[in-house]
């Protein structure tokens, strides 16, 4: 069980039966030897860390690895994901590597770590084969929890507020931060900026005692709508525990990230903008009018690679990672997608009937099907197989694009079907010109699985 930590794109686990401090310990003087092999002169590596109850106790055990492998670690202590990426491109120590202790949107008892070495992804291979390392080793690491304190988080808020001081908002606006990272940075500027708003569950508790810090289920957005409906604030914005995801909403709609990716490309000049397979076809097709819509893999570490590739203009996830690589540096920061969507307000984009004019289709919502790690790869065989010479009920298939899983596409949408790359789940998602076609989708395909 222990293997299942090394994920595709992190190291995710339960705190003390999964991540303990034996192998904690190992994690980091493992990667810190493959810091060195890549970048033989590297000194320094950065560890920011989430509110999660065990996240200081963590950074201590892999502190003591990567100082066992002779690294010098600087402490940005209580910050968001994003900030942990920062650090790469901040320029008063010479970093190579930053590793971020954060369970994200998991449930309290998980913990888990997103790498970056050499301003890349750590992820895939690399953490396979870290995992394999790890688990084949008998060393024996004693504890050294010395670190550097590194100021990483007032640099970042120094670096927002220079990149939106020009915005002259009179609107107020509501933050819903779950009770995880969100307002460590995101209070001081919005204070800085003059922005009037109100912040709920802005006290970081590890505990998530008022709601799951998962923006992209509507069951944990029910008291951002309602502030929103009995306040009349312009917008809300919703965050995921380590504030790399969010969810922009008016009074009347809810915002995935596709639709805010479609949005934001109306401005930026001949823009390039890579989606992931379960956004809607609207993006793509509307994108693809003025600029160039690429479909990818889901996960973030995937796109990052792949804006890197193309020097796309930005990426997005339905779920709410947003990555600009147009004025900024090609990683998913909720805050700095904040900024942007509140930019858009002050050049008076109207969200809502921009929306509207949008073709509207139905989608459903993102749902899973349990299955084993053993056997989710080999269901979407099966599948792909049996969609060769499907039921002669069978909607007509026009094609089958295999990025990732199996998007089905039909004459009037389109049906997804892919194993999730971190949990022993299938996930699964239709869309159509009206709900009962994109029902008939999901039942026909379902009925190929189950």
């Amino acid at each position: 069980m222990i293997k299942n930590i090394f994920r595709e794109y992190d190291i995710r686990g339960i705190f003390q039966q999964e991540l303990y401090e034996d192998i904690v310990k190992k994690i980091g003087y493992y990667f810190g030897l493959e810091v060195l092999k890549k970048i033989p002169n590297a000194k320094y590596i950065a560890i920011g860390y989430d509110a999660r109850t065990h996240s200081t106790t963590l950074k201590n055990w892999l502190t003591s690895g990567l100082k066992y492998a002779n690294l010098e670690v600087l402490d940005m202590q209580l910050v968001p994901t994003p900030v942990n990426y920062f650090a790469n491109w901040d320029d008063e120590y010479p970093i190579v590597a930053s590793i971020m202790i954060t369970g994200s949107h998991n449930p309290p008892q998980y913990n888990g770590f997103k790498i970056t070495l050499d301003k890349k992804p750590f992820f895939a291979d690399d953490i396979y084969n870290l995992g394999d390392i790890v688990l084949k080793s008998n060393i024996q690491i004693p504890n050294n929890e010395e670190t550097i304190f590194i100021d990483t988080k007032n640099r970042y808020i120094d670096y927002i507020v220079d990149k939106f001081s020009h915005l002259k908002l009179k609107q107020t606006f509501v933050f819903d931060c779950g009770n995880g990272v969100a307002a460590v940075v995101l209070k001081d500027i919005l204070d800085r900026l003059n922005i009037k708003y109100k912040l709920l569950y802005d006290k970081p508790d590890g505990t998530f005692p008022n709601h799951h810090p998962d923006p992209s289920e509507e069951k944990n957005l029910q008291d951002i709508k309602q502030e929103l409906k009995t306040n009349n604030y312009a917008l809300g914005f919703a965050y995921d525990g380590d504030a790399d995801r969010v969810a922009v909403l008016s009074q009347k709609y809810n915002f995935k990230g596709d639709i805010l990716a479609m949005f934001f490309s109306k401005f930026i000049k001949d823009p390039v903008v890579i989606g992931e397979v379960k956004c809607s076809q609207i993006m793509y097709d509307t994108i693809n009018q003025y600029g160039k819509a690429i479909m990818y893999k889901t996960g973030h570490s995937n796109l990052k690679v792949k804006i890197a590739q193309t020097n796309a203009s930005l990426a997005a996830e339905v779920s709410g990672h947003i990555f600009f690589n147009d004025r900024y540096f090609g990683y998913d920061d909720a805050i700095y997608a904040t900024f942007r969507t509140l930019e858009l307000l002050n050049d008076n984009f109207d969200f809502d009937s921009e929306y509207e004019k949008l073709p509207q289709l139905y989608s459903t919502d993102e749902n899973t099907i349990s299955t084993t790690e053993d056997k989710k790869f080999e269901i979407i065989k099966q599948l792909e197989q049996k969609l060769q010479n499907p039921p002669k009920d069978f909607p007509k298939i026009v094609d089958i694009i295999t990025i990732d899983g199996l998007r089905v596409v039909f004459e009037n949408g389109w049906g997804l079907v892919r194993a999730s790359n971190t949990t022993p789940k299938l996930v699964t998602r239709f869309e159509a010109t009206d709900q009962q076609t994109a029902l008939l989708y999901q039942t026909k395909l379902l009925e190929l699985i189950l």
